[in-house]
């Protein structure tokens, strides 16, 4: 209820003249900027009170008793407090310093409280299914930008993260994060810490030597014990492994950490390791290649790599196939780039100043086919539409971060709704 009087102060949905429980005429000039930190719940707002502009912070609770339970009166931080907002008139309320504060009674429009009670009572996790395939175009575009935005800057906080760790080489992050990228979702986590038990400096010291880079990351995930695997290829893998592990006092993972079952043949990690492998030959070249070419064409074939001669024949150590090429399909790639390229430049603009990258990143997505998962598929089922990733990562944010958590309040969406469903 608090968040809804939060809501219906924000937006000025009060349907009524507003007046102090005492009865002075209330009017509200600005209702001030919310603060989502510690300290009173609008600050800088101004009011005018009988016939007396005030400005100061407004507070808000449903119950007026909250002021006193949560010690605001023994704070002095809240004696900048002009207005309390209440959702029922009760007792009277008085700040640190003994003064009385005026208090507004906030009555939440009937229509409003049963929209949000029914957002809040869906068991759909897109709570306004049924609704939603009735906003018009025009509106939805102009939330998408903010919410690819939004998922682009919570990314790029993971970017920041890895950047402290390495101690700024972009490189090491590239690295990094390309490599949980190449899990796939299922097998994100282990191949991150692959990367993270596998310096990049010393794959780089070996880059023109493809089984020893190959050797070095099956081994560090703990891939070449396997007594069953013993061919020629393998056991190569083994001698190399085990003199490079020797001189770089490496410790391998687990190999149980990465998921083999219920995983296609072309998703296999070995398949995936032995393609990162390739791709680990020209990553220094390929984060300084992404930050300069414009063409994503161009960067995609960067990315189109082939596994070696071995895997033409193999998904893993155990399992043989027809012969074929294995690139990375399309779909991989997409995921690929959307998820690592984008994310990256995205970061890079915004620790550079720059915002030449941060429109590269968001244009990015445009040129890339939309993403087929289930949550866009529910949203698709709903009645919207996404032309290409640069609409599916926005709704994968809207998901996540609004629908699931019911934050239909904060929603554009759900503003909408909310006032006229």
């Amino acid at each position: 209820m608090e968040l809804l009087l939060h809501y219906i102060w924000k937006y000025r949905l009060y349907q009524h003249e507003l007046k102090t429980t005492e009865g002075v005429p209330l009017e509200v000039i600005d209702v001030g900027i919310p603060n989502t930190d510690a300290g009173p719940d609008f600050f800088n707002a101004k009011v005018k009170i009988g016939g007396e502009v005030w400005a100061g912070n407004i507070e808000i609770h449903t119950d007026p008793r909250d002021w006193i339970r949560h010690n605001h009166h023994l704070d002095e931080s809240y004696n900048s407090v002009i207005l309390h907002v209440v959702a029922k008139a009760g007792q009277q309320v008085f700040n640190q310093a003994g003064q009385p504060l005026p208090q507004c009674e906030l009555q939440v429009p009937p229509k409003l409280r049963n929209n949000y009670e029914y957002l809040l009572a869906s068991d759909n996790s897109l709570p306004c299914n049924n609704f939603i395939g009735t906003i018009p175009p025009i509106h939805l575009r102009s939330m998408t930008e903010t919410l690819l935005v939004e998922r682009l800057e919570r990314k790029s906080k993971d970017v920041f993260r890895l950047l402290d760790r390495f101690e700024n080489s972009w490189n090491d992050v590239f690295y990094t994060i390309l490599s949980r990228n190449f899990g796939f979702g299922l097998n994100a986590d282990p191949f991150e810490r692959l990367a993270l038990a596998t310096p990049l400096n010393i794959l780089l010291k070996h880059s023109d030597n493809l089984i020893q880079l190959e050797a070095i990351l099956f081994g560090q995930a703990g891939m070449l014990g396997d007594p069953d695997a013993g061919d020629e290829y393998v056991l190569a893998l083994k001698r190399e492994y085990q003199f490079l592990r020797a001189k770089y006092n490496l410790q391998p993972l687990d190999s149980f950490l990465f998921k083999k079952l219920r995983v296609r043949p072309t998703g296999s990690p070995y398949l995936r390791i032995a393609q990162l492998a390739k791709l680990c030959q020209t990553i220094p070249g390929l984060f300084s290649m992404v930050l300069e070419t414009e063409d994503v064409g161009k960067i995609r074939l960067h990315f189109h790599v082939n596994a070696s001669e071995y895997w033409q024949t193999h998904y893993s150590f155990k399992d043989k196939s027809p012969q074929k090429s294995k690139y990375l399909g399309d779909a991989s790639l997409d995921v690929i780039l959307i998820n690592t390229v984008a994310p990256l430049l995205f970061a890079y603009g915004l620790k550079s100043g720059s915002d030449s990258f941060l429109g590269k990143a968001t244009a990015f997505f445009e040129t890339l086919r939309p993403e087929s998962n289930s949550i866009v598929s529910q949203f698709v089922r709903a009645g919207l539409q996404a032309g290409s990733a640069y609409d599916t990562q926005a709704l994968i944010q809207l998901k996540r971060e609004y629908c699931e958590k019911r934050k239909c309040l904060f929603c554009r969406i759900g503003h909408r709704l909310l006032k006229e469903f």
